[in-house]
Order: structure tokens, then sequence, then C-alpha cells
């Protein structure tokens, strides 16, 4: 019997990641820029046991199968085939916030499990290695194994795709305000919305654009420029939903309340205040700004009564083992 237990955080995309080039090794079609979310994880152990029949998945306390359980057993014969194993294994996971419902985590779910399978069947693997490993479970995956600001250099094979960090959590003191306005898992994952950004007329436009607001990105964080960072933040949230409106079948991820923050957060930033918004997959808006008008966003988002809760993190560290868990959060 092996076993590991490994912590990673959830991240959230300043420059989106919507669509593959491949999508079997879920090689984006774009590069991506992100920040670790400290203060929201996912803790997983794996133990392998020649004893078990098959893999199990526990989730959050419940037992797992279907769908979900296949997408882990896929992973873990990648992680046994480095190691020249075949063992069954036991996957216990727990998430402290809202899984599915578009705070990445799937994100944190693959980078934790990749750190934690790993080391249990004895792989050295450096955090490059790492980082394409978590890919082939969950493509934003990658982004969760280094620490703080992290770029997805999307690449074009298995060699070539890997996240790797531009600055440490230290770099910039950002406040992500998760404003939650349904933690209901979403009706259509990510990964069947990365299948469907093809049949939009506007996905190619906004693959080719990509470049651009990925350098203006990397300088804003590099230089700390908030007012550059907010511009192109939004515009490229706004880029990925146009694509999501205008696939076939459309999927429309935000609720009336969505659109009362994205509102509400215009207007604060028209009076002076340091605040811009970004959506990933789901209806929850993170509110981004810094840690001196963190206190102020936040009660202003907690007095919207569309709003059930808002969670707050500043930029996290890489995935990292831990000692073995009960298998909560």
């Amino acid at each position: 019997m092996r076993t590991a237990s490994a912590l990673a955080h959830p991240n959230i995309a300043f420059i989106k990641y919507w669509g593959d080039l491949d999508p079997g090794l879920r090689i984006a079609l774009n590069s991506s820029l992100s920040m670790n979310l400290d203060g929201l994880h996912t803790r997983t152990q794996v133990r392998f046991d020649e004893s078990l029949s098959g893999d199990v998945l526990i989730l959050d306390g419940q037992p797992v199968t279907g769908p979900a359980l296949d997408r882990v057993t896929r992973f873990l014969d990648h992680v046994r085939s480095l190691a020249g194993v075949r063992f069954p294994a036991e996957v216990t996971s727990a998430n402290n916030f809202p899984t599915g419902a578009g705070i990445a985590s799937s994100a944190s779910a693959f980078a934790a499990l990749s750190l934690a399978a790993a080391s249990a069947l004895g792989l050295s693997l450096t955090e490059i290695d790492l980082s394409r490993l978590a890919r082939l479970g969950s493509g934003s995956a990658c982004r969760s194994v280094p620490g703080g600001f992290v770029e997805w250099q999307a690449g074009s094979d298995h060699a070539s795709s890997y996240a790797y960090s531009i600055a440490s959590p230290s770099h910039w003191d950002l406040v992500d305000c998760i404003a939650i306005v349904d933690d209901v898992h979403k009706p259509t994952g990510s990964s069947e919305g990365h299948t469907l950004s093809g049949t939009s007329p506007l996905q190619a436009a906004r693959v080719a654009d990509t470049p651009r607001r990925l350098e203006l990105c990397r300088r804003a964080v590099l230089e700390r420029d908030f007012d550059l960072l907010a511009s192109i933040v939004e515009v490229d949230c706004n880029m990925m939903h146009a694509v999501m409106l205008t696939s076939s079948p459309p999927l429309v991820y935000w609720q009336p309340a969505t659109l009362e923050i994205i509102q509400s957060v215009q207007a604060w930033r028209g009076q002076g205040v340091s605040v811009c918004y970004t959506i990933d997959a789901g209806p929850n808006v993170h509110v981004i700004t810094l840690s001196s008008e963190a206190t102020r966003i936040h009660e202003r988002l907690r007095s919207i009564p569309s709003i059930a809760n808002v969670l707050l993190a500043s930029p996290g560290g890489p995935a990292r083992l831990t000692d073995p868990f009960t298998g909560t959060g």
C-alpha cells in the first residue's frame, strides 16, 4: 500500500483558456494567465492498494461513480504508466469551496491529485513535469501547480504545454472577492464548453487577439498596474462569454445577479475604486481589488441581496504535500 496527500489551490484566470488545440492532451488553443487563490483549496489523498478491485473516488465524503470516476481512472492510468505499476487506487478528495460552480474546482482537484499520486508512487517529477501531468486531467489544473501569478504556455504538444510562475504570491497584494450567486453544480461543464467553442463565429477572433491581451496582462501584473489589469481582464472575460453565448447550442452561465454585480463593479470603478470583475464558466463573479480596498468591496458585495456569500482570497502558493486527512475540507 502506497499513500500520499496533497493540497492545491484553484486559480482565477485573468486571460482565459477556452477551447482546445488537442482535446485528448488538453492542449489549449491559446496561452493564459492566472492567479492562485489562497484560502480556497482541494485536499486529496491517494492510496494505491493491490487489494482493491478497482479505482475508488470519494468526493466531499460521498462515493462517486460514473463519468467523474472514469475521468479520474483515465488520469491515474497516465500516472501508473509513468511508474510502471497497475495498482488500483482509492482517491479521497475534499474542497473547502463550492464544487463545479465556476471556481476552478477541477483545476485544484487535478493539481492535488497529480502531486499526491506521483508522490505515492515514488515518481520524481519537476514542477514543469507535474504541470504537464495535471493538464492531462484538467487543462487549467496545470496553472494550479506553480504558485502565485502563473502563465500557461499553450504550446503545441505535450512537452511544450505547461505552466510556470511569473511572480510570487507576495508580488502584488490583490484580493479576489468571489461573489457567490449560485453554488449549484453547473449543468454544462467546462470540458463540454471547450468542445462547443469552435461552433462560435467569434472564437477565431478571440484566439487571434489573445497574444496581445496576454502581453498587456503580463505587463500589468509585473508592473502592478491595476488600471491596465482591469481593462484587459474585463475585455478578456467578456470575449470568452461572447463565444459561449454564440456557440451552438449557446451557453448562458450568467444569471440576473451576475449582471447586477458587473454593473455595480463598473459604477464603483467610476467612483475611483480600484476594482474589476472576471467570470469563469459559471454565474459567480470574481471581483478583483487591492487589499486596501478589500474590506470595503466585501461589505458592498454583501449588501447586494442576490449574493449568497462572498469568499475572499489573496494570491496563493503552489501545490504541496500534506499530512494525511480524514476526507473533509
